[in-house]
């Protein structure tokens, strides 16, 4: 290592990796807006989160912990010009008060970040176990 490439980490950090609580809050946000498939969330994480990046397996147990817990639903969908038909994911209707709570966590930590999140995030989780 050398003060140089030390230098460079900052000037251009490599992608922050999400873990499962963050790939939950992400695609919430997105199926919020629409319906969408495992492809189509990665690559609209990198489009619009450009330091950011999620890995198929974070994703996947996000949407089957999402499932299990039914906050979402999936369905197969032929997409034009898309072969395959894909499994599309859509949030069921009684989990979206709770879909729009968590949404709004991504969106803070995404504008504001990781350590000035902290405060308000204690907050939100405890008005929601209150109720």
């Amino acid at each position: 290592m050398t003060f140089e490439e030390i230098y460079r980490f900052f000037q251009d950090p490599p992608p922050i990796h999400l873990n499962t609580e963050l790939a939950v809050c992400y695609v919430l946000s997105v199926l919020l807006n629409k319906d969408s498939y495992g492809t189509e969330l990665i690559r609209l994480l990198k489009k619009q989160y450009p330091k950011y990046r999620l890995s198929d397996t974070v994703l996947y147990s996000a949407l089957k912990f999402l499932e299990e817990e039914e906050m979402i639903t999936g369905y197969w969908k032929k997409l034009a010009r898309r072969g395959r038909p894909r499994r599309m994911y859509q949030i069921q209707y009684r989990g979206r008060a709770q879909a729009q709570e968590l949404a709004l966590l991504w969106q803070e930590y995404t504008s504001d970040g990781p350590l000035e999140m902290a405060a308000p995030a204690l907050s939100v989780r405890k008005s929601v176990s209150q109720s």
